[in-house]
């Protein structure tokens, strides 16, 4: 019988939210981009679907030269397979950027899921993550 390790597994997806966060807040690209699988699927409010790590890090490059950017993520609820290859978070997000067009700073509030896939090195990187806003525009 292989070991239980879903509270661990609960925890290593914690964690990797809490340091992806300290990604946005430190607006490391590189970074940012190595919290996803290279099969990712992201979808973020009126943006298209971003389906490869070049992409991502073209958009994120973008959105990190923006001075007014900030994104803060936190999981309500955390579930992991009992297999403990899969999990996904559940939960809120808030993000301040500025509009390209009419340059105005907007305020961007809404929630997410995102599904994590556990790696052969241990780490969890997401495969899909999709984000609703909560915002009527």
């Amino acid at each position: 019988m292989a070991p239980d390790n879903h509270d661990a597994n609960v925890k290593a997806i914690k964690d990797t939210e809490a340091q992806w966060n300290a990604d946005w807040a430190a607006k490391d690209v590189d970074k940012i981009v190595a919290h996803y699988a290279d099969d990712l699927f992201l979808v973020a409010p009126g943006g298209p679907a971003i389906t490869t790590r070049d992409a991502a890090r073209a958009a994120f490059k973008q959105m990190t030269a923006d001075p007014a950017i900030s994104l803060k993520f936190q999981a309500k609820r955390v579930e992991v397979s009992a297999a403990g290859d899969i999990g996904y978070t559940m939960g809120d997000y808030q993000l301040t950027l500025t509009d390209p067009a009419t340059k105005q700073v907007i305020n961007d509030h809404g929630s997410y899921v995102t599904t994590y896939r556990h790696q052969p090195d241990g780490s969890w990187k997401a495969v899909a993550d999709l984000a609703g806003s909560a915002v009527v525009k």
